[in-house]
């Protein structure tokens, strides 16, 4: 963190939050919160993490995906190479290509459904969260 952020405080609300280098201090509460930094962490660590979100991502997490991808898209292209570098590579690549399928799929399923929901009738009823007043 840059020296010009050091000690910057932040008022959320009525929480003060006041960041020291990596850690963020609530002093009502006089507790401590690391924040994910992968620079600090080893490559080894970098590799089982991003395994982990990717694996998740298919316990219809696809949201895992997105973090997967967005945190570990400058280890993947844009640090120079390592020896754990094309396994990231590989992870980030299906956790990207896993997303882009799941968010397809999802809006295609949004739009069909939303289109034939009054021609389904109580099907439809039956499968909705929420059923519209009013006629279709």
């Amino acid at each position: 963190m840059p020296e010009s952020l050091e000690g910057f405080s932040v008022q959320m609300g009525s929480t003060h939050w006041v960041l020291r280098g990596m850690v963020v201090e609530d002093p009502e509460e006089s507790t401590r919160k690391e924040i994910m930094n992968l620079e600090r962490i080893p490559n080894e660590e970098k590799l089982s993490l991003c395994r982990k979100y990717y694996l998740g991502g298919f316990a219809f997490l696809p949201f895992l995906w997105l973090v997967n991808v967005v945190w570990f898209f400058k280890e993947a292209f844009v640090k120079p190479a390592y020896t754990e570098q094309p396994q990231i590579k590989t992870y980030v690549k299906r956790s990207a290509l896993g997303l882009f399928l799941w968010v397809a799929v999802l809006t295609t399923w949004i739009s069909i459904f939303q289109h034939f929901r009054a021609q389904w009738g109580e099907v439809a009823d039956y499968i909705s969260f929420t059923i519209p007043l009013g006629t279709p």
